[in-house]
């Protein structure tokens, strides 16, 4: 008998502080404001919350519905207080005539202090109160054993549900979604949606699955729910900078700088996370151009699904050392979105919270950045920085010439081997398809079929001793976007160890030249530029070059299936036509990793 009363008193204790826990979101509904006035807009109602804020200590904002925003003072205990106390107010002058009583039930998400909780927490005075009503004695100072959760039968988990009220319904469901394992409409129905969801958690949890929660299982759901949402800080943002309202993790980052097409927030203390929110005006070839930028910059990973359509795009990256998510869509003349960045080992919430962030996301008409910051917005005029944004860099580049209609490029095995990635000019994806390890030359096919204006003409004669040459070269690799002349004179149609197969010149080359043409007067490709090599025992003179005869190219290519166009007879050329022609069949080859 002993054992079964101290059973029912730790039940009746358990119960209580779990229902005070669940029912916290009731609270709010339950108590009486004093609504002093409505705005139309975000950014209004929160320069009157603040004004409010001046001459009282409990003033709040809530939304209301989807349009309008609540400025109200409390919470009070019940009608009576709150109808007391707007007397007063309006005795002073301090409201407007029109204020009144409200119970709270149209409230929405809150808005004002900025990070508040959205759900009034139960204080520890009403825990204490809780445990003395259910023991009939009084807490003291000394510590008591922790309440145990009493093990529930399907039966009696059912039965302590069935007298949850609809708030506490709609919170489970809120945990359920938060945690991943409830996709349905936040309505406070317990049906099998819901109790999926709660399967689900169960076994996540390592639960046996009955699809019903015990009290015990409920008040550390939510108990977790709150607790992941007090450190995150969700809150409604207005900036009135980029013309955009959202919920964003207010309790993880802050606001930074502005630096057009951004606004930054920054990471506050060690959490990693940042938001972007992007704001410029533009049509759909603004909106497609920011689709492309965004893919060069390091907080947008290579790795993840892209999706753009005429009004939309959206970009998810993730590597060992961040992800994101980007989201931007015309709005108005405009072009606005945000994106949110992450340490993987928050990938969890994040991506609960980006869910958030999107269905939130609401533009402001008529209210866009600037298209530059100006002397007092900090933009960063570094070459590697896009508005504050650090560009990814590829780990090396070098140059390649067409030598088929498809695009096909020839190049050096020395500037593709090893890389995640192979790119051509700007964007163009291209894969390995032939290697000649002897001379180190290397066949590229672009992944996406290209026309080039011009393919390589393979010089069939030996070329002249002492003849004027020159090559077309990315000597700055991937800083210019059109490839660089360096001219010099052929000094030897063998290698310095008498090979056949090279060509000896005397001009001085960057390592971004390699891979590059070797043209001479007349526009002929000789030859293509070999990199000077690494071995720590010998280096050749800043002005000796070696390149890998054209009947060594031809002879490569025809191995691969390719026949190179011939070089025919013709003038020289005057060196502004050179140079033109050199830049139609070169392209820089990057290498990312």
């Amino acid at each position: 008998m002993r054992q079964r009363r101290v059973t029912r008193l730790t039940e009746t204790i358990f119960a209580t502080c779990s229902a005070l826990l669940l029912s916290a979101a009731a609270l709010q509904a339950q108590q009486s404001w004093v609504q002093v006035e409505a705005q139309p807009t975000l950014a209004d109602a929160e320069d009157r919350a603040r004004a409010y804020a001046g001459a009282f200590p409990n003033v709040a904002g809530f939304r209301l519905g989807t349009s309008w925003y609540a400025v109200v003072v409390g919470p009070y205990a019940d009608d009576a207080a709150a109808a007391s106390e707007l007397s007063a107010f309006r005795r002073q002058g301090l409201v407007p005539s029109d204020a009144y009583v409200t119970d709270g039930e149209r409230f929405g998400r809150r808005f004002f202090p900025v990070g508040a909780a959205p759900i009034t927490p139960v204080s520890e005075e009403a825990l204490d109160d809780a445990v003395e009503q259910a023991t009939g004695t009084e807490t003291g100072s000394e510590p008591a054993a922790e309440p145990q959760a009493p093990e529930e039968t399907v039966a009696e988990a059912r039965a302590s549900e069935g007298r949850l009220n609809g708030e506490e319904r709609r919170l489970l469901q809120e945990a359920l979604k938060w945690q991943g394992h409830y996709e349905g409409a936040i309505d406070g129905a317990i049906g099998p949606n819901t109790r999926r969801a709660m399967s689900s958690w169960q076994r996540a949890e390592g639960r046996p699955d009955t699809g019903v929660l015990t009290t015990a299982e409920r008040t550390e759901l939510v108990g977790a729910f709150r607790e992941d949402l007090s450190r995150i800080g969700m809150a409604q943002i207005a900036d009135d900078k980029a013309g955009i309202e959202i919920i964003m993790p207010a309790g993880l980052v802050e606001f930074e700088e502005v630096n057009p097409p951004f606004v930054h927030y920054g990471s506050t203390g060690d959490s990693g996370v940042r938001v972007l929110l992007i704001s410029q005006s533009g049509d759909e070839g603004t909106l497609f151009g920011l689709y492309d930028i965004m893919q060069t910059l390091e907080i947008v990973p290579q790795d993840g699904p892209r999706e753009r359509n005429r009004t939309s795009f959206t970009l998810e990256g993730a590597n060992e050392e961040l992800e994101s998510y980007t989201y931007a869509a015309l709005s108005g003349g405009a072009v606005k979105g945000f994106t949110l960045i992450w340490p993987p080992e928050e990938a969890d919430a994040m991506n609960r919270i980006r869910q958030t962030m999107r269905e939130s996301f609401t533009p402001v008409s008529g209210v866009i950045l600037p298209d530059t910051a100006g002397e007092a917005g900090g933009m960063d005029q570094a070459s590697d920085l896009l508005s504050g944004l650090e560009v990814r860099r590829p780990a090396r580049s070098r140059t390649g010439f067409f030598v088929a209609d498809d695009g096909a490029v020839l190049t050096t095995l020395d500037a593709v081997e090893n890389c995640e990635r192979i790119s051509l000019g700007t964007s163009t994806d291209a894969t390995i398809t032939a290697r000649d390890t002897a001379l180190g030359l290397a066949l590229l096919s672009p992944e996406t079929r290209l026309a080039p204006i011009r393919t390589a003409a393979l010089e069939a004669e030996v070329p002249r001793l002492g003849s004027e040459v020159a090559v077309a070269g990315f000597s700055y690799e991937d800083i210019l976007d059109a490839p660089v002349m360096t001219f010099g004179t052929l000094s030897d149609v063998r290698g310095l160890g008498g090979e056949e197969t090279l060509r000896r010149l005397d001009m001085e080359t960057l390592p971004g030249d390699s891979g590059g043409p070797v043209l001479d007067q007349r526009g002929a490709v000789i030859g293509m530029l070999l990199p000077a090599g690494d071995d720590a025992d010998r280096r050749l003179p800043a002005d000796v070059s070696l390149a890998a005869g054209a009947d060594a190219l031809a002879a490569f290519l025809a191995e691969n299936g390719l026949s190179a166009r011939t070089a025919g007879n013709g003038p020289a050329l005057p060196a502004e036509d050179l140079t033109a022609r050199a830049a139609d069949m070169t392209t820089l080859v990057s290498c990312w990793n």
